[in-house]
């Protein structure tokens, strides 16, 4: 007799199973393994002309998870207890601006990484081509900064997705002081701000309520439109 096996899950499968936790189990700590995955995560995840306009601190020692938990003291008490008893705790933050020197660097890494290899690339090009959208957003539209955070969004969604396939509970949060948090990791001398902070690790099934609720989201019929 042959034996079955489980199907391989589906990537919707995933995205079924994701959900934000509520509550960490502080004995569980992510593998070195995984953490070199979710590293990969943060690296690999699409933004527009490729700037990639964020910066990442990862939290994994007590020490560093308390310094990320001083911005939730006070109005964001709530949010404390998942910041200091994840196995990590992941800050996305965004460049306030695209200086010239760093779309030369952004420039330079691609060429190193062969991307002007083939006859019909343009180094020159793709510079110009970054800088146009960048200044039409700045100098036309008004909105460089938030067209620049939204580069980080893209980031987070594909992040979320990513580290539930690697069996992961995350959590993402706004819910915290910004302006502390820049200056207590020194972002803002960076000219950079905080966004988001992710606590990840493994849930603690006494406390995740969330994880035994099913999913709630609009039928096709109301967020999708065939033509």
């Amino acid at each position: 007799m042959t034996a079955t096996t489980a199907s391989t899950p589906t990537i919707t499968d995933y995205a079924k199973s994701r959900h934000t936790a509520k509550g960490y189990d502080s004995s569980k700590t992510i593998s070195e393994e995984h953490l070199v995955e979710i590293r990969k995560l943060l690296q690999l995840a699409a933004s527009s002309t490729n700037a990639q306009p964020w910066h990442f601190v990862i939290a994994g020692t007590d020490e560093g998870k308390a310094r990320v938990a001083k911005a939730t003291e006070g109005l964001f008490e709530f949010n404390r207890p998942a910041v200091l008893d994840a196995s990590h705790v992941i800050v996305f933050a965004s460049r306030n601006e695209l200086s010239e020197d760093y779309l030369l660097k952004v420039l330079d890494q691609e060429d190193k990484d062969g991307r002007y290899d083939a006859p019909e690339a343009s180094k020159d090009k793709m510079h110009g081509a970054r800088k146009m959208f960048y200044n039409l957003h700045k100098e036309e539209i008004g909105d460089a900064e938030h067209w620049l955070d939204k580069q980080v969004y893209l980031n987070l969604g594909s992040f979320l997705l990513g580290v539930s396939a690697l069996g992961i509970d995350a959590t993402p949060m706004e819910g915290f002081d910004t302006k502390r948090l820049d200056k207590e990791l020194g972002l803002d001398a960076k000219g950079m701000h905080s966004l988001v902070i992710v606590p990840i690790g493994y849930r603690d099934e006494s406390k995740d309520y969330n994880a035994k609720l099913p999913k709630s989201r609009l039928p096709y019929s109301e967020i999708i439109s065939e033509i």
